[in-house]
């Protein structure tokens, strides 16, 4: 068991990492990838809703830190953490046997994911405009989704 928490601890460390200095960096038309919330799903679906929430909670306190936007990852990333492990999959490769099931799940896990984000931001900072909506709901879940389709095509291979 605690070997289980110390490689989950490390991969989870390790993904905060390559957000921070690789991912969040390859921006498309204001848009990235966020290799956390796929790893906060993968955590959630294997283990269920306490191990995303948990995992979750952390990981978005981190990017709290490192982006200065307190509270908002965290709350975000623990809330999909929860809801995306409450139905637990004994068998995750049956259900994602296929990189476009990959591409479509991540993609709705994205935009509710990015939905609340935008919708917390524009609370805070009391102005919605067209580019988080464009960039940062839509653009994200896109790339986000797509990193999560090659992610799968290197599983296949």
């Amino acid at each position: 068991m605690m070997r289980q928490i110390v490689r989950i601890a490390a991969f989870c460390s390790a993904a905060l990492i390559l957000q921070w200095l690789f991912f969040g960096r390859l921006q498309l038309w204001g848009a990235y990838p966020d290799v956390v919330l796929l790893f906060v799903a993968w955590i959630a679906l294997r283990h269920g809703r306490l191990a995303g929430s948990i995992i979750g909670f952390f990981a978005g306190f981190v990017l709290d830190a490192i982006y200065g936007s307190w509270g908002i990852q965290m709350f975000v990333k623990a809330l999909t953490g929860f809801l995306i492990g409450l139905p637990v999959l004994q068998e995750l490769e049956s259900y994602l046997r296929y990189p476009h099931e990959t591409f479509i799940g991540v993609f709705i896990v994205a935009l509710v994911h990015n939905g609340i984000l935008v919708l917390l931001v524009a609370l805070q900072s009391g102005s919605l405009t067209s580019n988080l909506v464009t960039e940062l709901w839509v653009g994200c879940a896109i790339y986000t989704a797509f990193v999560a389709l090659i992610a799968a095509l290197f599983r296949l291979g």
